[in-house]
């Protein structure tokens, strides 16, 4: 996926909210793409943005180290939103003042407009506001004006309109702060004057063009699996390039219960794709076999796929005066590229499609998604047509169950696993409960538990049950299942699936966990 000409760039200072500033800023149908703030005032101007948006962060200005950013960008007059630290970060680099009052605000607190803003544009005199500082702006830099203020900031925003500066010491991000997208909103179209054109239609015209300029008459291969992200991708690229595509589905042993089948119905029989399913088990468990570590496991079969896309490719090609697809078409998200670590940003863990990819790619890659957070695709997957259960299937890692093994990954845990987890889908299903969470599904540490079953001794594998709420998966806090739910679900696994004793359940958020165990 091409890069979108005339982005709203956000500065990521490390605050968990970056990412839900650029989501905000999305649904405002403004695109939005995520920067660090090591880059120079040239490069990120070379990016020709529309606006800019500093994050909040967990520092102080006066940490050594604390990030800051090019001084050069001031006076480019580009319009910047500068939100708590980013609004702090302004006020120093401005000539105003930060101080540790010793008063700082955190969680819900009552703001007053105190004059006129673009930004505050039909706001209430008094509001709530969601805070979450230590240091304060105690004056604002020469030229700009306060225009509101809360009980322990004398400066809760300001703003210099000659050179179209804006700052707020809170969050308009979150929910907590009541008319916050309104203020996101006159920033993106007052301020800035970008028109909203990011929509669902947008985003798959846009991309279409992109898929056919890079593959042009073509043939392209599509790693499918039975996930929303690689079921989207061969969507986009099919309605692109048509009968030029042909999707391989690779069955690791590693699927969910029902996967193969339905691909093959989704793919194949509706939407009359061209679908070479390949069935690989036995190579992936012998290339997994005595592996523990997480990393490797990813790095392993994120390998295996392109030997086995390239083997698929060249039998494509083997006829008389025939040549294979060249082009890999893979469903990476944004979220996928930001967690597997891309310039200032850690390495969280690596995504087979982005951080696990051999060096020695034959394929050049297609990848329509890259730039897109999953509501996002979700969306485009129904405005392409394709079926509610496909589309709003929960996500699954791209190495499959093999992240959920935590341990050496074998056929027997691999089969154990697969049973549980279609116990815990079916009992959230059951419940109505499946659109609401993020992600449920169970967990095989690869350790075995002493139970007792009957008269006798067990010595068999616990099972955890693993279920969130999130919006894109960059945070997500543990589901609080009924306690009945969890009950029916504990007792049908230890009933009904050999092997198992014990069944648990993850309390954990994140941070400072992940989704995945692995």
């Amino acid at each position: 996926m091409t890069a979108v000409d005339d982005p709203v760039l956000v500065v990521d200072f490390g605050a968990q909210y970056a990412r839900l500033i650029a989501r905000r800023v999305r649904e405002a149908h403004v695109y939005s793409e995520i920067v660090p703030p090591t880059l120079s005032a040239a490069e990120i101007l070379a990016r020709r943005p529309r606006g800019i948006i500093l994050s909040g962060g967990p520092k102080s200005v006066y940490e050594g180290p604390a990030p800051t950013l090019d001084p050069e960008l001031y006076r480019a007059g580009v319009p910047i939103l500068g939100i708590c630290y980013g609004a702090q970060l302004l006020a120093r680099q401005l000539g105003g003042a930060v101080a540790r009052t010793g008063r700082g605000e955190y969680g819900r607190t009552a703001l007053s407009v105190t004059a006129p803003s673009p930004l505050f544009a039909d706001w209430p005199a008094e509001s709530v506001v969601w805070m979450s500082h230590g240091d304060s702006i105690t004056e604002v830099p020469p030229g700009s004006v306060a225009t509101a203020h809360s009980a322990e900031s004398v400066v809760a925003a300001f703003h210099d309109p000659e050179r179209r500066i804006y700052a707020v010491q809170f969050h308009p991000e979150v929910v907590h702060t009541e008319r916050g997208a309104e203020l996101l909103e006159h920033f993106l179209l007052d301020v800035c004057g970008i028109a909203p054109s990011w929509t669902h239609v947008s985003i798959i015209e846009q991309q279409v063009a992109a898929v056919r300029a890079q593959v042009g008459g073509e043939r392209v291969l599509c790693a499918l699996s039975g996930g929303v992200d690689s079921a989207v991708a061969a969507a986009v690229v099919h309605k692109a390039v048509g009968d030029q595509l042909t999707c391989v589905f690779v069955d690791t042993g590693l699927m969910r219960a029902g996967e193969a089948e339905q691909v093959e119905e989704t793919f194949h029989r509706q939407f009359r794709i061209d679908l070479v399913h390949v069935k690989a088990a036995d190579r992936f468990f012998d290339a997994l076999a005595g592996v523990t570590d997480p990393e490797e496991k990813r790095k392993i079969i994120g390998t295996l796929f392109i030997r086995i896309f390239e083997e698929v490719a060249r039998d494509l090609g083997a006829g008389v005066g025939g040549t294979g697809p060249r082009f890999l078409v893979q469903g990476t998200l944004y979220p996928d590229v930001i967690e597997s670590g891309t310039g200032e940003a850690a390495s969280i863990k690596s995504h087979h499609n982005v951080g696990g990819l051999p060096a020695d790619l034959d394929f050049e890659l297609v990848e329509p998604l890259r730039l897109l957070f999953k509501d996002e695709v979700r969306a485009v997957g129904e405005e392409l047509g394709l079926p509610h259960e496909v589309v709003w299937r929960q996500p699954f890692p791209g190495p499959g169950l093999a992240v959920r093994i935590v341990g050496e990954v074998t056929r027997e845990r691999a089969g154990i696993l697969r049973a549980a987890d279609a116990l815990v889908v079916e009992e959230i299903r059951r419940a109505g409960l499946y659109r609401h969470l993020w992600q449920s599904f169970a967990v095989l540490p690869a350790v075995r538990t002493v139970g007792v079953m009957g008269d006798g001794r067990t010595y068999a594998y616990p099972i955890v049950i693993r279920a969130v709420t999130s919006d894109d998966a960059m945070t997500a806090d543990w589901a609080r299942l009924p306690y009945e739910l969890v009950e029916r679900i504990a007792s049908r696994i230890i009933n009904e699936v050999d092997g198992v004793n014990r069944v648990a359940l993850d309390v954990t958020s994140k941070p400072p966990g992940t989704i995945e165990w692995e």
